[in-house]
């Protein structure tokens, strides 16, 4: 794939991945890695971001564990790309969680908290933090790409807070993509639908439909996500994808009735 970057020479580009532990979030900082960024892997967990970093050349993976929902920590992770090197010319925001299915009459407080935290209020934090890099660095800019799933458009059963979440990260890619143009930052949106992941295992073998039944669902290889997100993010600054929808092909109760 052609690199049409016209910012940071290609071996300087510093990105930022978000969950980048696992799922897709480990696709998408393999595939940077392997295109020759530097990337910087924020997780929960210190042993998994390893992982990830396991097949990087030296000096190319940073593992910096963090929490997004903890406004000290995101501002520490950021630091700490700064610290190491200079910059950063992409963040990925990938992070987050989906929650227990609960019928909105039984969702707890404590779960809707959960899930805005880490998918939204994460989100923000880390954009935030982004922005301020982006604007102050030498030479300026750079690009977020926000995690923001099918459900940003079409709600499956007993997912209120994640549903809310993720139309919610549309609102704010709008918000961030408007404010940044003054600064060369551009801001898009990759809306995934059953990318195989941990948290679409049991899609295989059954999940709730919108008419009440249990049906098996297709998923797809999460390497093509990870490629949607390397086209995004090799664009030079004054092209962008503002949203784009990459799902499986057969899956269910999206672009018809169900």
């Amino acid at each position: 794939m052609p690199d049409h970057e016209t910012g940071a020479a290609r071996a300087d580009r510093v990105a930022l991945v978000t969950g980048a532990g696992s799922g897709i979030g480990a696709a998408v900082a393999a595939a940077l890695l392997d295109a020759g960024w530097r990337v910087a892997l924020a997780g929960r967990r210190a042993d998994r971001l390893e992982g990830t970093a396991a097949s990087a050349a030296a000096g190319r993976a940073l593992p910096v564990p963090a929490d997004v929902t903890d406004p000290a920590s995101v501002e520490a992770l950021f630091g700490a790309v700064a610290e190491h090197w200079g910059r950063l010319d992409l963040l990925v925001n990938n992070a987050g969680v989906f929650g227990a299915p609960q019928p909105v009459e039984e969702f707890s407080h404590r779960e809707w908290r959960t899930v805005l935290d880490t998918n939204l209020t994460g989100t923000f934090l880390c954009a935030q933090q982004a922005f301020r890099m982006m604007k102050e660095q030498d030479p300026p800019g750079g690009r977020i790409i926000n995690n923001g799933s099918l459900s940003a458009h079409t709600p499956r059963p007993l997912s209120a807070a994640y549903t809310a979440s993720k139309h919610a990260i549309t609102g704010l890619t709008k918000t961030l993509s408007l404010e940044g143009r003054p600064y060369r930052i551009a801001c898009g949106q990759i809306d995934v639908g059953n990318a195989a992941t941990e948290m679409t295992g049991r899609f295989g073998s059954g999940t709730l439909q919108a008419d009440g039944s249990v049906k098996a669902e297709p998923v797809m290889d999460v390497r093509h996500v990870a490629d949607a997100v390397l086209y995004m993010a090799g664009l030079p600054l004054d092209a962008n994808v503002q949203f784009m929808s990459v799902l499986a092909t057969a899956m269910p109760s999206f672009v018809g009735r169900g």
